[in-house]
């Protein structure tokens, strides 16, 4: 298997204690492959769903921004730290710790759109730098805040006493967890940090279906390779449009496909709707409808498989 034809989506279950760049570097020695890149980035700390793209697939990179995520975290009340979490250093400690019904009703304003500030420790790069580098040399820079969509959060109870609780959270790409836990100890008046985070969901990739790279390491070529999931799986959610041969060969060409050519109602398609372009082989190129000065037409705008 080359750099040439390998091309796939593995799940990986990221283990604690190294960056998702560690990650990509193993895969590279795995799969014997430099092509290796992945869709979101997991802090050391956190464990779970890492979908890392293998070989050709790292081209669908860039197209990747739509996906929801989900996340188990335990959130310890009454400490503040300057991470956020329970790497940081405390700032501030609070032993009056407030019930489970004030915890509860806290946390459910927060489940809709809400507006979040980025944490100053994390990989979000501002002018070129990360924010992360930034604040390990005690420089803080303005953030501003943006739109968030916290879908659902369950509230499991751990220890009361000590406000020790565990959040179940689907939500919008960009949601910071620590930021949440941080901001519901700052509306509870007590403070709060993130003691643990695993991603369980990300886009179409589930924790159920991710693999640990120590399983990985145990598997033949041939195993590894057999694990690839094929690249459309990260464009599942969108219309799949099979071309007849001589469009299939316009579209492999760069060429624009106009819609009523191939039976297709252009009010089927919106202006910047993205397809799935298929032969009798199967998925070959991402397209874009657009319009032209004849109508509204599919342009391609990413090849897979020429």
């Amino acid at each position: 298997m080359t750099d040439n034809t390998l091309m796939g989506v593995i799940c990986i279950n990221k283990h604690q204690g190294v960056t998702s760049h560690t990650i990509v570097n193993m895969i590279r020695r795995l799969y014997n492959t430099k092509q290796v890149g992945h869709t979101g980035t997991l802090d050391p700390m956190a464990t779970g769903v890492l979908p890392v793209m293998v070989g050709r697939a790292v081209k669908a990179s860039e197209y990747l921004t739509a996906e929801d995520k989900g996340y188990i975290a335990e959130m310890q009340l009454g400490i503040v730290t300057d991470s956020g979490d329970i790497t940081g250093n405390i700032i501030s400690q609070n032993n009056v710790i407030p019930s489970y019904e004030s915890v509860k009703s806290v946390v459910n304003t927060f489940i809709g759109t809400i507006k979040q500030t980025p944490p100053m420790y994390s990989a979000l790069k501002v002018n070129g730098q990360k924010l992360v580098d930034l604040a390990r040399k005690g420089i803080e820079v303005e953030r501003k805040s943006r739109d968030i969509y916290i879908k659902s959060i369950s509230l499991e109870l751990i220890d009361e006493n000590i406000g020790k609780y565990r959040l179940n959270v689907e939500c919008s790409k960009g949601t910071y967890i620590r930021t949440l836990c941080t901001d519901i100890g700052e509306k509870l008046g007590c403070g709060a940090i993130m003691t643990s985070l695993c991603r369980t969901k990300s886009g179409n990739f589930d924790i159920k279906s991710s693999y640990t790279i120590e399983q990985l390491e145990n598997m033949t070529e041939e195993e590894r390779v057999s694990l690839l999931y094929p690249i459309d799986a990260l464009f599942s959610d969108i219309e799949e449009i099979k071309l007849p041969p001589f469009f299939e060969k316009l579209a492999k060409s760069g060429l624009e496909i106009y819609a009523k050519k191939i039976y297709i109602s252009p009010d089927s398609i919106p202006t910047g709707t993205r397809v799935r372009l298929c032969d009798e082989n199967g998925f070959f190129a991402l397209g874009e409808a657009r319009d032209y000065p004849d109508g509204r037409a599919i342009k391609p705008i990413k090849q897979f498989i020429i």
